[in-house]
C-alpha cells in the first residue's frame, strides 16, 4: 500500500496519505487536512482579536456576527465594566423631601418610609352594612361589588364580598349569567346588567322589543327600538367563544348597515352611563 506526502489545506504542514485517498480527493476537489482538528479549525468562520481592555490584551475567538460595529470585544463582564461605566455614568437618583418628617430620600415612593404613612380612616363594619341597605332602599337590589366606593373595606372586615351582604340580610347575587331577572316591565333578562338597562327603558317611557332578530338570521339583540338595536356585551374579552360570536354577529350588523348601540358593563358600573349613551333615543 502506496502513500503519497501532500500539505495540509489548513496549518501548511507535510503528512503521509493513502494514494487511493489522495486521488479521491483531487478527483471531488476535496480540501486535504493533516488532523481533524486541522479541519474544524478550517471550516469555522470564528476571528480572533483582541480584548478592548488595554489592561488585559488577552486574544479572544468571536464569530464576526457578534464583533460590534466598532471592532471591541471583551473577553468577560468584568472588562467591558472597567471600559464602559465611566463612559455611561448612572443617572443620578432624584432626591425627594418627605412630607411628615422632611428627611431627603430617593426612589418614587410618596414617604420616606412606613412609619411616615398617615394612619387609614378606619372603615367600621357598621357603616358597610348601613350603605348597603341604603342602597337596597334606593334602587330595589343589592349593588355589585364594583359599584360599591368601599369594597376593599368590605373585603377585609368580612373576609368577601358575599359575606358582607348576607350580613346585611340579603342574598348575594349568583355566578354571571347564572340567574334570570324579571325587568319592571315583566321582560325576562339574562343578567342583572340586562334588567338595569330595561327598567332604564321603562322609567324613561320607551317601547322596546327585547331579544330582537337580526333579519332572518338565529341571532337576536337584547334590545331593539324602531329600528335601532341594542346589545349588551357582558363578557366581552373574558370567554374565547363569546368574542367569536360577538365577531361574527358585528360582521353581520356591518354588513347590512343596521343601526346598533353597543354597552359594555364599564358603562354601567360602578357609574351608570346610559344618559349619555342612550341620548339620541330619548331625544
Amino acid at each position: 500500500m502506496s502513500f503519497i506526502k501532500i500539505t495540509c489545506k489548513y496549518c501548511g504542514k507535510s503528512f503521509s496519505r493513502k494514494k487511493g485517498r489522495v486521488n479521491e480527493a483531487i478527483k471531488f476537489n476535496w480540501n486535504q487536512y493533516c488532523s481533524l482538528s486541522c479541519q474544524v479549525k478550517a471550516k469555522t468562520n470564528k476571528i480572533k482579536i483582541k480584548c478592548g481592555n488595554p489592561q488585559c490584551n488577552k486574544k479572544i475567538v468571536r464569530v464576526p456576527s457578534a464583533i460590534p460595529p466598532s471592532g471591541i470585544g471583551f473577553c468577560s463582564r468584568t472588562c467591558a465594566a472597567i471600559i464602559n461605566n465611566p463612559k455611561f455614568p448612572k443617572r443620578q437618583k432624584k432626591i425627594r423631601i418627605c412630607p411628615n418628617c422632611g428627611g431627603n430620600f430617593t426612589g418614587y415612593r410618596k414617604y420616606c418610609s412606613i412609619k411616615c404613612y398617615p394612619e387609614r380612616p378606619i372603615f367600621p363594619a357598621s357603616k358597610i352594612i348601613d350603605e348597603i341597605k341604603k342602597f337596597y332602599k334606593k334602587n330595589g337590589r343589592i349593588p355589585v361589588k364594583r359599584e360599591y366606593h368601599a369594597y376593599r373595606a368590605a373585603r377585609l372586615r368580612f373576609g368577601t364580598w358575599n359575606k358582607a351582604i348576607e350580613t346585611a340580610g340579603f342574598q348575594p347575587n349568583p355566578v354571571l349569567f347564572a340567574k334570570k331577572y324579571i325587568a319592571k316591565d315583566g321582560h325576562k333578562c339574562d343578567s342583572l346588567s340586562e334588567k338595569i338597562i330595561d327598567d332604564w327603558l321603562f322609567k324613561k317611557k320607551i317601547i322596546h322589543e327585547k331579544n330582537a332578530q337580526y333579519l332572518n338570521t338565529l341571532f337576536t339583540a337584547d334590545f331593539k327600538i324602531k329600528d335601532i338595536y341594542i346589545e349588551f356585551f357582558g363578557l366581552h374579552k373574558q370567554l374565547k367563544k363569546y368574542d367569536q360570536l360577538m365577531k361574527i354577529k358585528l360582521k353581520l350588523i356591518k354588513d347590512n348597515n343596521i343601526k346598533l348601540i353597543s354597552i359594555y358593563p364599564k358603562d354601567i358600573f360602578p357609574k351608570s352611563k346610559l344618559n349619555g349613551i342612550l341620548s339620541d333615543i330619548i331625544s
